[in-house]
């Protein structure tokens, strides 16, 4: 019987920030599914992909690996990367301008998008966090780990109970009016500097909430877009034909049908690369 093939969907720019690799949160087997199943023309990469402050040699699964793999994949086959750093992938910044092929690596990026200018960054840059207290923040980041962890195996628990899942973390964004406050800010902050630097589109990652929505003031209005995370929404910015949207993994049924028709690779073990690099070296 023969295999039935379905096409990868194309989709001219796809943005996905604070992918978190190798922390104990990140979905990498989702993110995996959605990358196999688009073709981007453009693919930017807006900060926290690597979570290098949480990196611990024992653990780094082998689908955070195949995320790697596939990102230079589609480098290899010359599809256009940009990665914007963040803060937790902020060592990255000593290497800041290195373009090799189809990749590059910035701190912000300006995109002409249909005539119109869209600033593209990670966000920590308005973190005062970052600025003053990166202790606090760090400690933070193990927090948020341990929270979503714990949420985790919560949420375990309650499926097998026949329950609805919850999340903890998006429960103490809404209900903790300093939280709200903070991405209101955020939001603003971002948006006000667009609108004086005359951009039509100001793209943010870093506060892992999903948004799009125009913001005004006296000076004018710009739309302010975020691609949200890969730890909690599943979530990125797409742009095909003139048309924003926010994508959630979960409602994304044609992913999951790619996955099911198309034939994976795995990621090789160790001992797999290790017999690899014999045969190069014609020792075997």
């Amino acid at each position: 019987m023969k295999q039935r093939i379905i096409p990868k969907r194309e989709v001219d720019l796809v943005i996905i920030s604070d992918v978190h690799l190798g922390a104990f949160g990140c979905h990498a087997k989702e993110l995996l599914t959605y990358l196999r199943s688009i073709k981007p023309k453009t693919l930017v990469l807006n900060g926290d992909i690597i979570d290098i402050w949480q990196f611990r040699k024992r653990y780094f699964p082998k689908s955070h690996l195949m995320v790697i793999r596939h990102l230079t994949g589609l480098i290899a086959k010359n599809t256009k990367v940009v990665y914007v750093t963040g803060n937790h992938d902020e060592l990255m910044r000593k290497f800041v301008k290195f373009n090799i092929g189809s990749f590059k690596l910035v701190n912000k990026l300006l995109l002409e998008i249909d005539g119109q200018k869209a600033w593209i960054f990670h966000g920590d840059v308005f973190d005062i966090t970052m600025q003053y207290s990166k202790w606090l923040a760090k400690f933070g980041s193990i927090g948020y780990d341990l929270l979503i962890l714990l949420n985790s195996f919560t949420n375990f628990l309650l499926t097998s109970l026949g329950r609805q899942k919850i999340s903890f973390s998006q429960r103490i964004k809404n209900s903790v009016k300093r939280a709200v406050s903070y991405i209101n800010k955020f939001e603003e902050t971002a948006a006000q500097i667009a609108i004086s630097k005359g951009y039509d589109y100001v793209i943010c990652g870093h506060i892992h909430q999903p948004e799009m929505r125009t913001i005004c003031s006296a000076q004018g209005s710009v739309t302010y877009l975020n691609s949200g995370d890969w730890v909690e929404n599943l979530s990125a910015l797409e742009y095909h034909q003139g048309e924003w949207q926010i994508y959630y993994y979960r409602e994304d049924l044609y992913a999951k049908a790619y996955a099911s028709f198309s034939k994976q690779t795995e990621a090789p073990t160790h001992k797999e690369t290790f017999e690899e690099l014999l045969k190069e070296f014609e020792l075997k």
